[in-house]
């Protein structure tokens, strides 16, 4: 038998591929854009039938319906990152959530720390080969897949065929659901002149031929936008976005100057608008990777003068990071900031570089504070932050004392906080 005669005999319906679903389950969803949409919203259907199904996941870019409380009987999530659509659930105790650095959460799956029963998987339409590609999600959903007792892949016509460690053989794939749709989008621009202003300031800091790292958001396409007189510029991240598209046809980012994947883009995932899917698919400069081997710090730290750019929810006078919480309220998840931080901290040339406006809520709260919140959680430890900045200015905190580093994160605060934080630090014993 043929691997075409292998997929054919695969195809079923939403429903019946959903019937290996079974009480008692533990379920990976895909990730990121890469959501398998209608085996997703089929599960709610399955509800009646099923008790204590537990869903894994990162952050997903889809509706969430299996969370929604009239199914809390059936399904329980367990979010290894917390999105929007699974925030409250999370906040009011109907769903859990794992703290894991992004790096290790492919050792969850193969180590049997998690073991996945079914995973619900999107992929691309086989090639001459049979082999079907993850697209815009290889990150964590490859590791999962292979570890899964049982995929039920939704194979979309729409998901673009990325390249690199990004393929699984139709072979590999218990049931397929034939599916036909948009991938997920992300919103783009947004930036206002203050996100200008601390890309304005990152710029500063990347040399030529420097490798960086950068999420999505205001503060990344602000960077982006501020690189026009760079040259061979890298990327190796977990996640990018429709800012590179312009930087690599202008010939900013070449990839040329990389130590490590020379030529080649590397991340784990990707989201966007539909232009970015159509600039990834089939590109040879694009090279897909679970994470790994992304967020590995050891693999992030061969790339010379690696530029690690990442956000925060509050900085406390010392240096200490809280990005995942809000005082005891879970709000996201540990994602790769640590791995990459502490990966261009051993990068020979390296910037690690934490990034945010300096206030919220409009203006009302600073997020350079005296003491971290009651109850939030250190994602980056002070002894990891090398620079933080803000839309006025650098803190060069990296060997600095606690009077030094309280000093200069003062002086990269909103102006209307400082005397407040000056008087604060000296109560501390700071200052």
């Amino acid at each position: 038998m043929n691997w075409k005669d292998i997929y054919r005999s695969k195809v079923m319906d939403v429903d019946t591929a959903l019937a290996s679903v079974l009480s008692g389950n533990r379920i990976y969803i895909g990730g990121g854009a890469g959501v398998p949409v209608e085996l997703t919203q089929g599960l709610t259907h399955r509800a009646p039938h099923l008790r204590n199904v537990e869903i894994t996941h990162i952050l997903t870019f889809a509706p969430a319906p299996y969370v929604a409380p009239e199914y809390q009987e059936s399904f329980r999530v367990n979010a290894l990152f917390i999105g929007h659509n699974v925030r409250r659930a999370v906040q009011e105790g109907r769903a859990d959530f794992t703290p894991v650095f992004l790096s290790e959460i492919p050792r969850l799956f193969r180590e049997g720390y998690l073991p996945i029963d079914v995973a619900l998987i999107s992929v691309t339409p086989p090639d001459d080969h049979g082999f079907c590609s993850f697209g815009v999600e290889v990150g964590t959903t490859k590791p999962a897949a292979e570890s899964a007792r049982l995929i039920v892949a939704e194979v979309n016509r729409q998901m673009p065929r990325t390249l690199g460690d990004s393929f699984i053989h139709v072979s590999r794939l218990n049931h397929i659901v034939e599916a036909d749709y948009p991938i997920p989008e992300a919103p783009q621009g947004g930036g206002s002149e203050d996100h200008l202003k601390v890309g304005a300031y990152i710029a500063e800091l990347i040399p030529n031929g420097a490798t960086l790292q950068m999420g999505i958001g205001s503060i990344p396409d602000a960077v982006l936008q501020n690189l026009g007189n760079h040259r061979d510029l890298g990327i190796h991240t977990e996640l990018f976005s429709d800012g590179v598209i312009d930087m690599v046809d202008a010939g900013v980012i070449t990839c040329a100057r990389k130590n490590f994947h020379p030529g080649k883009i590397v991340a784990g995932f990707l989201f966007g608008s539909n232009r970015l899917y159509e600039f990834v698919h089939n590109n040879p400069i694009i090279e897909m990777h679970p994470t790994d081997y992304v967020n590995d710090p050891f693999n992030i730290a061969q790339n010379d003068n690696m530029v690690a750019i990442n956000s925060a929810l509050q900085v406390d006078l010392t240096g200490q990071v809280c990005a995942d919480s809000i005082g005891p309220r879970f709000y996201s998840g540990v994602g790769g900031q640590l791995d990459f931080i502490r990966g261009a901290a051993r990068s020979k040339g390296g910037v690690p570089i934490v990034a945010f406006l300096s206030t919220a809520k409009g203006g009302e709260i600073s997020r350079i504070v005296p003491m971290l919140n009651e109850g939030s959680g250190v994602v980056t430890t002070r002894n990891d932050v090398h620079y933080v900045v803000t839309e006025f200015g650098v803190a060069k905190l990296y060997g600095k004392t606690v009077r030094q580093r309280a000093d200069l994160l003062i002086n990269v605060a909103h102006p209307r906080f400082r005397d407040e934080l000056r008087h604060a630090a000296r109560q501390l014993g700071y200052l």
